[in-house]
C-alpha cells in the first residue's frame, strides 16, 4: 500500500520540483546578471527552501541538528557522508550564512536548470574526475577561494552517494587539497541519516513518509592538528558513529 501511494505522491513531486529549478533558472540569471553575487545567492537560498517543501509533499520530514555557533569569520571546510541528491537543500538552506560552495562533478555543470547556473557562477567548482590535470588546479583554485572569502566548502569524501545508508570509506586526497588551501578552516562533520529512503525503490517512485536528519558535531581547527591524517580519520569516525544502523 506504501509504495502504491508513492507512484501519484512521486509524479506530484518531479511536476514541482521540476516547476522550481524551472522557474527559478531566469530569476537566477536576473539578479546574478543585475545585483552581482549578493542577488544570485539571495535567489539561490530561496529555491533550496522551496525544494525542502517538494519533499514534505512526498511526507518527508527533515530535521538539522546545529547546537554550535559556528563563526562567519573563519572558512569553513564541512565533511559529510552521502546518501543522495537531497541531501544537498537542507544543508545549503540550514547552513547559508556560511555561502555553501560544494565540489561537484563537471556533468552537472550543464543542462540541469538553476542547478547548473549555481554551480558555474556562484563559486562552486566542478571538476572530471577523471582528468586529474584538470580536477588538482581546480581544487587548489577553489580553496584558495574559500580561504579567501571566509565561505564554506562541502566535500562529500565517499565520492558517490552510498545507495542503502551503509558509509564507503573515505576517499581522503580532494580534502586533504581543501586542507592545505584553506589552513585558517574549521572542518565541520555532518551526519546525514535516511535520505538514501528516498530513493529506496529508485528514482520512480520515490520513497515516502521519510525522516531525513542531519547533525552537525563539534567543528575542529586545522591548526590544532599537526597530524593531518589523524584530524581526518577523528572527522570520518565522528560522521559514521552517528550513521543510523
Amino acid at each position: 500500500m506504501r509504495k502504491l501511494l508513492s507512484y501519484p505522491l512521486s509524479v506530484v513531486y518531479y511536476i514541482c520540483f521540476g516547476t522550481c529549478l524551472v522557474i527559478f533558472h531566469p530569476i537566477q540569471w536576473f539578479n546574478f546578471k543585475v545585483f552581482g553575487y549578493k542577488g544570485l545567492k539571495h535567489t539561490v537560498d530561496t529555491l533550496q527552501f522551496f525544494l525542502m517543501r517538494c519533499l514534505n509533499l512526498l511526507g518527508t520530514r527533515i530535521s538539522f541538528y546545529n547546537p554550535y555557533n559556528i563563526t562567519t569569520d573563519k572558512p569553513i571546510i564541512i565533511v559529510a557522508n552521502h546518501q543522495s541528491m537531497h541531501d544537498i537543500s537542507p544543508i545549503m538552506w540550514y547552513m547559508r550564512k556560511h555561502h555553501v560552495k560544494f565540489v561537484s562533478k563537471k556533468e552537472l555543470g550543464s543542462g540541469v536548470p538553476s542547478v547548473s547556473f549555481n554551480l558555474r557562477h556562484g563559486g562552486s567548482v566542478l571538476i572530471d574526475r577523471k582528468n586529474p590535470r584538470q580536477a588538482l588546479p581546480a581544487m587548489l583554485k577553489f580553496g584558495e577561494y574559500i580561504e579567501n572569502t571566509k565561505r564554506a566548502a562541502v566535500i562529500f569524501p565517499e565520492g558517490t552517494r552510498s545507495k542503502d545508508g551503509t558509509p564507503k570509506p573515505f576517499k581522503t586526497k580532494g580534502l586533504e587539497m581543501l586542507m592545505k588551501k584553506i589552513p585558517s578552516a574549521l572542518i565541520v562533520p555532518i551526519t546525514v541519516n535516511n535520505s538514501w529512503k528516498i530513493l529506496r525503490y529508485g528514482k520512480f517512485p520515490l520513497g515516502i513518509g521519510n525522516h531525513m536528519k542531519f547533525t552537525v558535531h563539534k567543528p575542529l581547527e586545522i591548526i590544532n592538528f599537526t597530524d593531518k591524517n589523524e584530524l581526518i580519520r577523528q572527522v570520518e569516525q565522528t560522521i559514521v558513529a552517528a550513521i543510523d544502523k
